[in-house]
């Protein structure tokens, strides 16, 4: 199976699974509908696909081949047993991916981009999907000179891409599970219920729980909180500046960057 196939393969899989799972145990209940908001933000998904494909042809796994052939970065200049480097080079990436994501935090311009993410009136499978297409070729920039300067091998890029695709539709699931359970588990990967305090309206926990992949480094970094202080069933999900359904189309999620949000 071909790198592209595998990832689409994995993506969908777990797309529809969480899917699933919302409709049979959902976490919150929903205000705006699936009809309303999932055929603007699968959209999204769609055209982006399409952009990397034209813009990145071989992906950040072809450039971390090139990479290798040309001996870049700093896993040429170490000794380490193959998987050793490969589970170093994905743990590597995913601390560059929060990084990444607190850099279009901080930086008015980039958050006018990410925004567009945040804007979603819902937190569901969907929204992990919704990324403005400029924030996705600046997002495949970024991980390119990453590979770069830690010297990724494929292998290890190909793994990250998956997980990072896989994990980005699982923490934004409305889905339910076992206090116990999810307690337990955010310790090791992400959860939904850890993720969802950063699509809070209020900015101080918009600002927090910025992993994707592993939960490490908001406790590391002082970003992380545990629960929203409305809690999970009354918090609003969203940013002020763009609230009306209108906003869920489109055309309005492709312009939003360069609007206000008061025309």
């Amino acid at each position: 199976m071909s790198e592209p196939a595998l990832r689409l393969t994995c993506y969908l899989g777990i797309l529809v699974a969480v899917a699933v799972w919302e409709i049979l145990a959902p976490r919150r209940k929903q205000i705006i509908s699936r009809a309303q908001r999932w055929p603007s933000n699968f959209a999204i998904a769609a055209l982006n696909t399409g952009l990397v494909r034209i813009v990145a042809p071989a992906g950040v796994v072809g450039f971390a081949i090139m990479a290798a052939d040309q001996a870049w970065g700093l896993f040429h200049f170490v000794q380490f047993s193959n998987w050793a480097v490969v589970l170093l080079a994905v743990v590597l990436l995913d601390l560059v991916v929060y990084f990444q994501h607190r850099m279009f935090h901080a930086v008015p311009i980039l958050w006018r981009l990410h925004r567009m993410h945040h804007a979603d009136l819902e937190f569901d499978v969907t929204t992990g999907v919704r990324f403005h297409p400029i924030e996705i070729l600046i997002s495949i920039g970024l991980k390119i000179v990453a590979v770069a300067v830690i010297g990724a091998p494929a292998l290890a890029v190909l793994i990250f891409e998956i997980l990072l695709n896989a994990t980005s539709v699982f923490n934004h699931g409305n889905i339910r599970m076992p206090a116990r359970i999810e307690r337990t588990l955010r310790f090791f990967i992400v959860t939904p219920d850890m993720h969802r305090v950063h699509h809070s309206i209020e900015r101080a926990e918009t600002n927090s729980n910025f992993g994707f992949n592993l939960p490490w480094w908001d406790r590391l970094f002082g970003t992380y909180k545990p629960d929203p202080a409305a809690g999970h069933l009354d918090m609003i999900i969203g940013i002020p500046e763009f609230r009306s359904p209108e906003e869920l189309r489109l055309d309005k999620l492709l312009a939003q960057p360069f609007r206000d949000g008061k025309d």
